[in-house]
């Protein structure tokens, strides 16, 4: 039975889920929507004027594509999929680099977690009380570290409100159903009294086991490893009981706002890979944020973000710790935007990240360790007529400390210093079509994994062994996108390449090791893998596009979107391992008056480029609809209903990019149904 405080939770949420609704149902069909900014520029610009493809969802489309996990709402976004450990872990996979290579932010910071380690770990973010989430797909170590090389991921709140308010708004959600049965609520409150705001919010995640077409074990892998097929219909152990909250101030100033807020994020739910093991997991984390702008003429703004966070999960086996995680540390940053010299616009800005992570417990393969970094960065952006130039630097300083003791040996330490030079171009062709490209070198200091690891990874049935001797990953990047948009029609097509002097990725050695690492022993039947560099080429293409193709009564829009992402290990002349196939997709969004309606199909193809050491994945066709009504409410009360039904074909569909794609498909076909509001 659930705790008293979890069913008020969810009683609050249906009763203010009866008065609310979603900010973008403000805006009628035939008028155009404001121009979001994005938060992952330094200098606040919109999307379309940023250099580095940038995709942004909030407002409506965010709550279309909500997910359970962050690496599942963002799989419609060109170049984005997911590493999918069941339905409860799952990070963003972006133009096929995932873990330390994609940056996870919320509200600008990094986010202190265990979920970079292993598939299995969640990220520590729940994408129920998410308002906006950037995108920035290529190279972005410039501002945000060599951990971005792939990407970044920015996840707003608004914890700390950075509008003053007079009154009081707020937004709630509830959805019931899907594949995994899902019961889940969300509140959002905002009260302010012009000078200070406070800010509130809670949600309520619990699922069942997730539904599945067939059986959970592929085919593939059942012959190639003669284990019987067993558990069909059935995820076994993907249930989760999941909640949390925040609570905030600001206080506006007249030039800006300084601010606080405190959050909590706990989540239980079963690890798929192992039937009888659970994580428990928990993370506090303050934050502190201020603003002041119009300073003067040599710095006109600055802003400062710090968060602090202590992490913790616990693995449990049969209800018995195995193994725990701790991870605690601060990260933020200054940023001080200068004066403009000329037409020449930009940043300065130090950032810092100091953290100390510990695994206690059998499954323990790291040892305690410490990571702090220090770096300057320079971004700088100029305007001539029809072209807009940018151009920076990053300089970076990492040392990573080993703790040694028991099976690690004795205590290390290493230091590196990482720097990223990036310049880029968009060319403003007429009133609709523009052209942009990016030239880039990145360096990315090893991870603590990376450097120390040794010992036996359940989550990737390896013994895991890293060196000490890694140098930094190298790596030189070139993109181009060419852009076109005219009223509700809009079109973009980009290409990449990056080639890696020094890639560092998990290899097999083909060898088998006993769980002390032992080759050659009877019991001598685990897979060894090592950490080391090596040469690799990423290139691929993405393409998206939405057109009005009705507008009479109601509009119908039609969207496309397409990726394709080929990584080659050039040491070998191999496939890398878990890379997404080629993907087409469209979409039909028809709305009229208070009704909308919208079916998505995305097919991808199948995927017989891989390693030595990994099964091919059949092609899939997923589709999926959605229905919308508007319900009639009191000004300045809106709300609207939902209902998704999900994979309607009901096709086994396995994402190559999940390491657990032969023991976990995604789920069957289903039917989820909510209401969401604000007011």
């Amino acid at each position: 039975m659930a705790p008293a405080p979890k069913k008020i939770l969810l009683a609050i949420s249906v009763a203010f889920g009866s008065t609310l609704s979603i900010p973008l149902a403000k805006a009628a069909d035939n008028i155009e929507l404001p121009t979001i900014a994005v938060t992952a520029n330094p200098l606040g610009v919109a999307s379309d004027e940023m250099v580095t493809p940038v995709s942004t969802l909030s407002g409506r489309e965010l709550s279309l594509q909500r997910e359970s996990t962050l690496g599942e709402t963002l799989k419609s976004i060109p170049g984005v999929s997911s590493t999918y450990f069941g339905p409860n872990a799952s990070r963003p996979v972006i133009r096929g680099l995932d873990g330390e290579r994609v940056r996870m932010m919320q509200n600008g910071v990094g986010i202190l977690d265990a979920s970079s380690l292993s598939f299995d770990h969640a990220i520590a973010l729940d994408p129920l009380v998410i308002e906006q989430i950037d995108v920035v797909r290529g190279p972005a170590a410039l501002l945000y570290g060599g951990s971005a090389v792939g990407g970044v991921v920015n996840a707003i709140d608004h914890r700390i409100p950075k509008e003053a308010i007079d009154g009081i708004t707020g937004r709630s959600e509830v959805r019931f159903g899907g594949a995994e049965n899902q019961k889940n609520g969300a509140i959002v409150l905002d009260a302010g009294n012009g000078v200070l705001t406070i800010h509130a919010d809670a949600y309520k995640r619990k699922t069942d086991d997730l539904d599945i077409p067939g059986y959970a074990m592929s085919r593939r892998k059942s012959e190639a490893t003669g284990e019987s097929r067993e558990h069909k219909g059935r995820l076994v152990n993907s249930g989760s009981d999941a909640d949390g909250g925040a609570i905030g101030a600001s206080i506006a100033l007249e030039n800006g706002y300084v601010g606080m807020s405190y959050s909590t994020f706990n989540n239980k739910y079963g690890t798929v890979a192992e039937p009888d093991v659970t994580i428990d997991m928990k993370s506090d984390r303050w934050d502190f944020a201020s603003e002041l702008r119009d300073l003067g003429t040599i710095i006109s703004k600055v802003k400062v973000r710090m968060a602090y966070t202590d992490y913790k999960h616990r693995e449990l086996e049969d209800g018995e710790v195995g193994t725990t995680f701790k991870n605690r540390g601060v990260e933020g940053s200054i940023e001080a935007t200068h004066g403009n010299i000329g037409p020449l616009s930009g940043v300065v800005g130090v950032q810092f990240h100091n953290s100390r992570f510990e695994a206690l417990g059998e499954e323990a393969f790291v040892p305690a360790n410490r990571t702090s970094t220090q770096a300057v960065y320079l971004y700088e952006e100029l305007p001539l007529d029809t072209v807009k130039l940018t151009f920076g630097g990053r300089v970076e300083h990492a040392k990573i400390e080993s703790r040694g003791g028991a099976d690690f040996g004795p205590s290390e330490s290493r230091s590196f210093t990482p720097y990223s030079l990036a310049t880029g171009a968009l060319f403003t062709l007429n009133d609709q079509w523009s052209l942009t490209t990016n030239l880039s070198h990145n360096e990315r200091a090893p991870s603590y994994f990376e450097l120390y690891a040794d010992g036996v990874h359940v989550a990737t049935d390896q013994y895991e062994i890293g060196s000490s001797n890694l140098d930094k990953e190298r790596s030189n990047g070139i993109d181009a996108q060419l852009r076109w948009k005219q009223d509700h029609n809009s079109f973009s097509i980009g290409a990449y390449y990056t080639r890696f002097s020094n890639f560092i990725g998990l290899f097999n050695s083909g060898n088998l090791v006993n769980e002390e690492g032992e080759a050659g022993q009877a019991d001598s039947d685990i897979a060894e893998a090592e950490f080391k560099g090596a040469r690799a080429v990423f290139k691929g293409i993405e393409a998206e596009g939405k057109f009005r193709v009705y507008d009479r009564t109601g509009s119908l829009d039609l969207n496309l979107r397409g990726d394709y992402v080929r990584a080659t290990n050039r040491d070998t002349g191999g496939s890398l391992p878990r890379i997404s196939p080629l993907k087409l997709g469209f979409g039909l969004d028809y709305r009229y008056n208070r009704f909308g309606s919208r079916l998505d199909v995305l097919h991808a193809f199948k995927q017989n480029r891989t390693d030595e050491n990994e099964l091919t994945t059949d092609g899939y066709t997923l589709v999926n609809a959605t229905l919308t009504y508007k319900l009639p409410s009191p000004q300045p009360f809106q709300l609207e209903a939902f209902a998704k039904a999900y994979n309607l074909l009901d096709q086994t569909i396995r994402d190559h990019t999940s390491i657990l794609k032969d023991i976990a498909p995604m789920g069957g076909r289903s039917l989820l149904v909510g209401l969401r509001g604000e007011f």
